[in-house]
C-alpha cells in the first residue's frame, strides 16, 4: 500500500468520524429540546381544571365504540387506556398528548436531517416548532389535535425518506400511521390527498409505479374501514356536523385573513422560518424531489380555506415547513458574513417564545395571568368560532378554570349533604349553599356559568 492511500484512507476515515460526532451531537440537541418541551407541558399539567371537550371525551372512553357523532374512535380509545392504567387525574389524560408533542419536537429536526440540513437546521426547526403558541396550546389538553401533527409529520418523513433513495417497503409503515390518523381524525384525508396531488403536480408520477404505495394504501383503508361502517350505519352523522359547523359555528373569514391568522398560531419571528421553508420547497435545485411537500401545503391551505374551516386546520403541517425553514436558513447563514444568524436568531425565537408561553400553557396562576395579558394582549388575536366572546381570560383557559370551581362546589355541597344525613340538621346547608341552589345535584352545577356560581 503506498503513502498516497494510506493518507487518502486516514482523511476518509477523519471524514466519517467527524460526521458520526455531527450527527451525534445534532441528535443530543434534539433530545435536550424535546425534554425541554415535556417539561414545559408538565409545568401546566395540573392546573386550573378539565377542558369541557376533555371530559366529553373521557365520557365517550366509557362507551367505546368504532366512532361517534363528531370524532373517530381512537381519542375515546386513548381516554380508556388513561383511565385503566393512570386514573382519572389530569396527568393521566393529559401526560400523552405533552408525549405526542415532544415526540413532534425531536422529529421535526430529524425531518430537517432527512432534506438535507445539518446540526443548526435541526435545531432550529425543533427550536421553531417548541415555541409554537398552536402547538403548546394544543398539546396543554387532552384532543385529537394533539396527536394530529406527529401523525402528519410522520408520514410526511417517510415520503420524504422515499424519495431520498430508502426502501419503498416504508410504504407499508406509511400506510399504517395514515390509517390510525384518520382514526384520530378525519382530516388526515385532507392531508393524504394533498402527498397524492403533491407527486402528481410536481412530476413525481413515478412514485406510482411500486406496487409497495399500492399496498400501503390499502393498509391505511383496511384500518379506517371499522369507522366507515360506523359513520354509514349511523347516517354519516360526521358529515352532517361539519357541514353545521361551516353554517351555524365556524367564523367566515376571507382568504387572506385565514393565511394571516397562521402567523400567531406560531410565533411572528418564526415567519421567516416557515415561509423561508415553503420558497426553499419550490425553488432550490437540491430541493426538487422534496418539491410534492410545498403543493402538499398549498393544497391543505386551499382546501381549508374554501371549506370553510376553522384557521388552525393546516396547523399540523407547519413542522414540515420549519424543518424545510431550517435547511434553507442554514443555507443563508453561511454566506459570508451572515454567521450571525446562527447565534442571534434562534436567541431571538427563544425568549418571544418564554414571552408567550403562559397564552399557551396554564403555567401561571389565574390571578398573575390576567395581569400578564393586560400587557400582552397575545391571546385575543384570533376567533374561530361566533359564539365565542371577548372576555379576560381565554376561552380554553376560562373552560379549565370554571370546571374547576364547579367541582369544588359540587364537592363541598357532598360532604354538606353527608353532615345534613348525619346530624338531620339544615344549619350547615345553609351556610355552605344558598337554599335556591340546594336542590340541584353536583353534576348539575358542572353546567353552571360563572356568574351563577358567584351572584
Amino acid at each position: 500500500m503506498t503513502e498516497v492511500e494510506i493518507t487518502d484512507g486516514r482523511e476518509a476515515s477523519l471524514v466519517a468520524a467527524d460526521a458520526r460526532g455531527i450527527a451525534l451531537n445534532a441528535a443530543t440537541i434534539l433530545a435536550g429540546l424535546a425534554v425541554t418541551k415535556l417539561v414545559i407541558q408538565l409545568a401546566g399539567i395540573l392546573h386550573y381544571g378539565f377542558f369541557r371537550d376533555e371530559l366529553y371525551y373521557m365520557a365517550c372512553g366509557e362507551h367505546l365504540a368504532w366512532g361517534y357523532v363528531d370524532q373517530p374512535p381512537l381519542v375515546a380509545l386513548i381516554a380508556w387506556l388513561a383511565r385503566h392504567l393512570l386514573g382519572n387525574s389530569l396527568f393521566a389524560i393529559r401526560i400523552g398528548c405533552a408525549l405526542a408533542g415532544t415526540a413532534v419536537v425531536y422529529f421535526t429536526g430529524i425531518l430537517a436531517r432527512e432534506l438535507g440540513g445539518g446540526r443548526f437546521a435541526q435545531s432550529l426547526a425543533a427550536i421553531s416548532i417548541l415555541f409554537a403558541p398552536g402547538y403548546l396550546a394544543f398539546d396543554s389538553f387532552f384532543s385529537m389535535n394533539a396527536f394530529e401533527p406527529l401523525f402528519w409529520l410522520l408520514c410526511a418523513l417517510l415520503a420524504a425518506r422515499i424519495v431520498n433513495g430508502a426502501s419503498a417497503n416504508l410504504w407499508l409503515a406509511f400506510g399504517s400511521i395514515a390509517g390510525i390518523g384518520l382514526e384520530n381524525k378525519h382530516s388526515m384525508l385532507v392531508f393524504g390527498f394533498g402527498v397524492v396531488s403533491g407527486f402528481l403536480i410536481s412530476g413525481e408520477r413515478s412514485i406510482f409505479r411500486s406496487k409497495w404505495i399500492w399496498i400501503g394504501g390499502a393498509i391505511a383503508f383496511a384500518l379506517f374501514v371499522p369507522n366507515l361502517v360506523w359513520e354509514s350505519r349511523h347516517g354519516w352523522p360526521q358529515i352532517e356536523v361539519v357541514r353545521n359547523a361551516q353554517l351555524y359555528k365556524n367564523v367566515s373569514i376571507s382568504p387572506l385573513r385565514f393565511i394571516a391568522e397562521q402567523i400567531p398560531f406560531l410565533g411572528p419571528l418564526a415567519l421567516p422560518v416557515w415561509l423561508s421553508g415553503l420558497c426553499w420547497l419550490f425553488s432550490a435545485r437540491e430541493a426538487k424531489r422534496f418539491r410534492f411537500l410545498a403543493w402538499t401545503y398549498l393544497i391543505v391551505m386551499a382546501v381549508f380555506i374554501f371549506g370553510n374551516g376553522k384557521s388552525y386546520y393546516p396547523l399540523p403541517f407547519y413542522s414540515v415547513l420549519m424543518a424545510a425553514g431550517g435547511v434553507a436558513l442554514e443555507g443563508l447563514s453561511e454566506e459570508r458574513g451572515r454567521a450571525w444568524l446562527r447565534t442571534l436568531y434562534p436567541c431571538l425565537l427563544v425568549i418571544a417564545g418564554l414571552i408567550t408561553i403562559p397564552f399557551a400553557v396554564p403555567v401561571l396562576h389565574v390571578d398573575a395571568f390576567l395581569r400578564y395579558s393586560q400587557r400582552l394582549p397575545y391571546s385575543k388575536s384570533v376567533t374561530a368560532e361566533r359564539d365565542a366572546v371577548q372576555a379576560e381570560l381565554p376561552q380554553l383557559y376560562a373552560d379549565m378554570f370554571v370546571s374547576q370551581l364547579a367541582w369544588r362546589r359540587a364537592c363541598r355541597l357532598r360532604n354538606s349533604g353527608r353532615q345534613l344525613r348525619r346530624d338531620r340538621r339544615n344549619r350547615l346547608l345553609r351556610s355552605c349553599a344558598r337554599p335556591a341552589q340546594s336542590h340541584q345535584r353536583p353534576q348539575q352545577l358542572l353546567l353552571l356559568g360563572p356568574t351563577q356560581l358567584f351572584r
